[in-house]
């Protein structure tokens, strides 16, 4: 009776040590997974400082962003390339600038416009130019794109609003200080430059 009363305690030990090791089992593998996941989540947070004041932001990936970013690029490179003030020095900033984010196509319609004497001109004629984008169109599969804007130029005598339409491809580069979105703009070619309207100024 001793000896089945031990055999029976003996069993009843066994049940609760297995019965503990699987619990301690899944406790630990629940806490790790939602440490995991916590982990995770506050690695896609980054902290920025507004006036002092933390502020989260969440860091996606690269990819979801890219269709902005080329875009955002795009608009950049002709807002650099076509916005002067009568000033040699801003146009040389300017379009050393914009020459970062494209290939030689927009080094070679910078020669074309300077042999026309489109830069001495704004700064003879004391003119403003600005440009404005209307709208981009990519296309994703051929990575190309189209360029619609609004180019006004500013003179004395008269407001000038020119019809901006211009086409090229996009190519992937590593990223640097001058070219933050790593994009290449190639064979950039201007397809309409046309006046739509001159008000006089008299």
């Amino acid at each position: 009776m001793l000896i089945k009363s031990i055999e029976d305690r003996i069993k009843i030990n066994k049940l609760i040590t297995v019965a503990v090791i699987i619990s301690c089992t899944v406790i630990v593998g629940v806490v790790s997974y939602f440490s995991y996941k916590t982990t995770m989540n506050a690695n896609n947070n980054i902290y920025v400082l507004d006036n002092g004041i933390p502020i989260v932001a969440n860091r996606t990936n690269v990819m979801d962003n890219r269709e902005i970013e080329k875009k955002a690029d795009i608009r950049y490179f002709h807002h650099l390339f076509f916005t002067m003030t009568p000033d040699d020095e801003y146009i040389k900033t300017q379009i050393e600038k914009a020459l970062y984010l494209i290939d030689e196509s927009g080094f070679n319609e910078h020669i074309n416009l300077k042999e026309r004497g489109f830069y001495n001109s704004i700064i003879s004629s004391n003119s403003v130019v600005t440009m404005k984008a209307d709208s981009i169109v990519l296309n994703d599969q051929m990575n190309e794109f189209t360029y619609y804007g609004k180019q006004k130029i500013t003179r004395k005598t008269a407001i000038i609003s020119r019809e901006l339409i211009t086409t090229g491809s996009l190519v992937d580069i590593p990223r640097s200080e001058k070219n933050s979105h790593g994009i290449l703009i190639k064979n950039w070619r201007i397809v309409s430059n046309k006046t739509l309207e001159e008000n006089r100024n008299y």
